[in-house]
């Protein structure tokens, strides 16, 4: 299988990774074809805590996903580290578990604690220095030079555009693989990102909806210079809708059967789980152990 980095160095078209939350959406992700999938910090807050992105997530927490994602799946995974959790040594640490537990590519970002998602307001920043030395901590923590390290700056909100750029230079010069310039404003912009960054180091568009970036599709990022577009939360923003559909249908008729065309039944989502498979793997070395104990 290609690396992640690989593919990300090649002319081809840029990846899009959707937003997963735990090995169930991964799995789903991975069966419609993509070539990557991105482990959303805000996802998971949203699934696992029921709680908006405001750093309430773990570096425990979100390692644990990435382990039973990569148990599940062997899509490659790009997780959102938020601030590293810490200073340059909880980076380190940071780094070196994601990537023992399965990450590809990880992500970090030049918020001040509490983080705050992207697209939200009255965020805070580290210094640049402060980001800068993350950054080179990150590179020489990881363990394999295919893991990449993915620099975001929250700077347009905080303190401009001009200045989002030049922090952008400072943590390229530190040696990230991957460049974030988070919630460009407009495509004009974007066009600036990419005309200033894009022949140097791969790119990466996050597309929110309802957020401070105009939503273009993956083809029109591809084609202006970006080589990596994620929608993090979108997945969640999806099953939140229908799942109050289903359940408005639900407390009114009392009955799932008007839903039944629009969800798996009990077989059609165990055979999407593998059960078959399980099965048969479960009577192999039932039957293998038999053998040897007789």
């Amino acid at each position: 299988m290609t690396s992640l980095k690989s593919r990300l160095l090649d002319d081809g078209p840029a990846v899009l990774a959707p937003g997963v939350y735990d090995a169930f959406s991964a799995l789903m992700v991975e069966r419609a074809g993509f070539e990557a999938a991105y482990l959303s910090g805000a996802s998971i807050a949203y699934t696992q805590l029921g709680r908006p992105d405001l750093g309430l997530m773990s570096a425990k927490e979100v390692a644990d996903t990435v382990a039973r994602i990569a148990e599940r799946v062997a899509l490659p995974l790009i997780v959102d580290a938020d601030t590293g959790f810490g200073n340059a040594l909880n980076v380190i640490r940071t780094v070196k578990t994601f990537e023992r537990a399965g990450a590809a590519a990880i992500q970090l970002e030049d918020q001040q604690l509490p983080k705050r998602c992207g697209h939200l307001s009255g965020k805070t920043l580290v210094s640049k220095a402060e980001m800068t030395g993350k950054v080179k901590a990150a590179v020489d923590a990881r363990a394999s030079e295919d893991t990449l390290i993915i620099a975001r700056t929250d700077a347009i909100a905080v303190e401009g555009f001009d200045a989002a750029q030049v922090r952008a230079e400072a943590y390229l010069a530190a040696g990230a693989d991957v460049l974030f310039i988070e919630a460009p404003q407009s495509e004009a912009q974007m066009a600036d990102i990419a005309s200033r960054f894009a022949d140097r180091v791969p790119l990466l568009a996050n597309m929110v909806e309802g957020g401070r970036t105009p939503l273009r599709t993956a083809d029109d990022l591809s084609s202006a210079g970006f080589k990596l577009v994620i929608t993090p939360g979108a997945m969640v923003r999806a099953l939140a809708f229908m799942a109050e559909e289903f359940l408005t249908e639900l407390k009114t008729k009392g009955a799932t059967a008007g839903y039944r065309g629009r969800m798996f039944d009990f077989a059609q989502l165990n055979a999407l789980l593998g059960i078959e498979e399980m099965k048969a793997d479960g009577d192999r070395y039932d039957a293998e152990g038999r053998e040897a104990a007789e």
